[in-house]
């Protein structure tokens, strides 16, 4: 049997740090800082409108899509689990102190202490899902 080498705290704290810091984060510095340490450089994004590659594309999409929404904040729902090299963290965004606009669930799968991929899947009842399955990415 193989064991994984990724400890399960590393694993929380890239789960809660990437929700925060990345795509939770409106400053465009601080969250090139934050990708730049917490993923891997030929990382892979998995959103619904299509798969993101390498840490420029996804700072890309993560500034692009915290300008649709500057005033949201992300909030986790119950405690990130772990298992072996992944993890996965439930998760709601809308305005702060407010119900969230939407909700979904973010999968990661970790590298040599870094975030090698990270599946967001978002709850179909909303309507960001709605959105982001309307228009593929190309």
């Amino acid at each position: 049997m193989i064991q994984s080498t990724e400890s399960a705290e590393r694993i929380r704290e890239l789960l809660d740090r990437n929700l925060q810091e990345v795509f939770g984060e409106g400053d465009d510095n601080k969250r090139r800082a934050a990708i730049d340490e917490l993923w891997a450089e030929d990382a892979i994004l998995y959103v619904p409108p299509g798969v993101i590659v390498g840490r420029d594309a996804i700072d890309t999409f993560a500034g692009d899509l915290r300008a649709t929404h500057p005033h949201y904040v992300y909030t986790p729902h119950g405690q990130p689990q772990v298992l072996h090299n992944a993890g996965r963290l439930a998760w709601g965004s809308g305005p702060q102190g407010a119900a969230p606009e939407y909700t979904g669930w973010d999968v990661l799968i970790v590298r040599d202490g870094k975030i090698a991929a990270l599946y967001v899947f978002l709850d179909e009842t909303s309507d960001e899902f709605r959105r982001a399955t309307a228009y593929p990415a190309a």
